[in-house]
């Protein structure tokens, strides 16, 4: 901090050092923030020393994992669509260029906050002439409305202490993975110095995969990690508190495809993590597999439903279980812990995830790469009151589906957007073209398209279908690592 910072920032005689400690921000944020010194400002640090400060800085003036809760998907690199604020002027003041997460994972002074609107009208000197601010008293809204409310909203407050425990140890995980399925496996934890040497092992249905890196805890328990399979690297992007990690992994090259995970202590309080399936089709036999601690072999099954326990070792039970009677609910018990499950017959109807969604031209010899798309079809029984898409709905999981493409309207239909656009798997993988103009289409115009996603579900009695809605745009030119 002395070397690096004290050159424009003044440490005070209580030590707090100007402008540095009006601000706590989130690993990403502090990175951003180093790096902008960098880039702007000429500040010269080798990679060893940016990373010991960002460190330095996540851990003394770092957010709490209460306080990160609601905006974390953007940490996560979670395909997000549509970013909303609080309210409709804090989405158009600040989610027109990025997205509120990024704001929102922020705390400041009143006057930092002041500092950082100035800061924007500074940098981006057209700002005030955008789309949603040339057409209002952008400053004087800025001035009166904007900065109080993220002064009240996002105060300062007091850093929570960093972790300085040892999370070594064996943890039982349990996940899934958009358009390849759910998974349970290990993650192993070793304490290597300041870091940890780190394996994961995921355990689909068809296969196994394991990954080997290092990683480490940020200040109160941001678990950062990069591992690799020998020809995938991948980042895990988690938070860990009392022994629980919850987060997402993804590819690093291509952050849609990844998993959501659950890890706890293998030898924990007995939990259950999660059952793949939950669903148990009525008069068929399944298997079904409970991921958590302390299962044991003691299975408890109400009445219309019978079965028994085939294996239970590592962290992982597997059921076979038979389920009668009327669709709905129900719950069994093993090891004493709850373990819910859905009897049905058929899906009522079939939803798309994510409903709306975005991918990205690329490739094609330049050197930003295609975003991609996932989706997956979800059943869904009608519920208690026999209505579909209402709020006692009762989810049943992703279904295997085929899928099309078609143009969203007319102006798509006119350009031909679903014949030039990217096509999609029979996995719900959305791949788009590659970048740059096109000869074929009207006036030579890129490979962006506005599409409809069709998933349809076959049935015994008959096929379910449902639509999603997806922009293949243009490529981002500037990724941050907060969006």
């Amino acid at each position: 901090m002395q070397n690096a910072c004290a050159a424009c920032h003044v440490q005070n005689e209580d030590g707090r050092w100007e402008r540095i400690d009006a601000a706590r921000k989130t690993p990403e944020g502090w990175d951003m923030t180093v790096t902008r010194m960098m880039r702007n400002h000429g500040v010269a640090l080798t990679p060893e020393e940016r990373t010991a400060i960002v460190r330095h800085l996540s851990d003394t003036r770092g957010l709490s994992l209460t306080e990160t809760a609601e905006r974390r998907y953007i940490l996560e690199r979670e395909p997000v669509a549509w970013d909303e604020g609080p309210d409709t002027q804090m989405t158009q003041t600040c989610g027109r260029c990025h997205s509120y997460a990024r704001v929102a994972l922020q705390r400041r002074t009143p006057e930092d906050w002041k500092h950082l609107v100035n800061f924007h009208l500074g940098q981006f000197p057209t700002l005030e002439y955008q789309a949603l601010a040339r057409d209002r008293d952008w400053w004087g809204i800025a001035q009166a409305e904007i900065i109080p409310f993220l002064a009240e909203h996002y105060p300062l407050g007091k850093a929570p202490a960093p972790f300085t425990g040892d999370a070594s140890g064996d943890y039982v995980l349990a996940g899934r993975q958009p358009g390849r399925g759910d998974y349970t496996g290990r993650l192993v934890l070793k304490k290597a110095g300041e870091d940890y040497e780190v394996t994961m092992t995921l355990d689909f249905a068809d296969s196994s995969q394991s990954f080997t890196g290092t990683g480490r805890i940020l200040g109160a328990g941001e678990w950062r990690a990069t591992l690799s399979d020998g020809k995938t690297a991948i980042r895990q992007v988690l938070a860990f508190e009392n022994g629980h990690f919850s987060g997402r992994w993804y590819h690093a090259d291509s952050d849609v495809i990844g998993g959501r995970l659950e890890a706890v202590r293998a030898d924990a309080s007995p939990l259950v993590l999660a059952a793949a399936p939950a669903r148990l089709k009525i008069g068929e036999e399944t298997l079904v597999r409970v991921a958590g601690t302390g299962l044991g072999e003691a299975l408890t099954l109400p009445e219309g439903v019978t079965g028994s326990v085939e294996s239970a070792a590592d962290g992982v039970a597997v059921l076979k279980l038979t389920a009668s009677g009327a669709p709905g609910p129900i719950s069994i018990e093993l090891g004493g812990q709850k373990v819910d499950l859905v009897a049905y017959d058929r899906p009522d109807r079939i939803s798309i995830t994510p409903e709306t969604t975005i991918a990205r031209i690329g490739g094609n010899g330049g050197p930003i790469p295609k975003v991609p798309a996932q989706f997956e079809a979800l059943g869904w029984l009608n519920g208690p009151d026999g209505q579909p898409d209402t709020g006692d709905d009762i989810p049943l999981g992703a279904f295997p589906a085929s899928w099309a493409t078609v143009d969203f309207d007319a102006e798509a239909e006119k350009m031909q957007d679903a014949k030039f656009a990217g096509s999609i798997s029979d996995t719900g993988l959305f791949t788009p073209a590659g970048a740059g103009p096109n000869p074929e289409r009207p006036m030579q115009t890129n490979n962006a398209g506005n599409l409809k996603v069709i998933a349809t579900v076959e049935t015994e009695t008959g096929p379910l279908s449902a639509e999603a809605h997806l922009y293949a745009t243009v490529q981002r030119f500037v990724d941050a690592p907060i969006r």
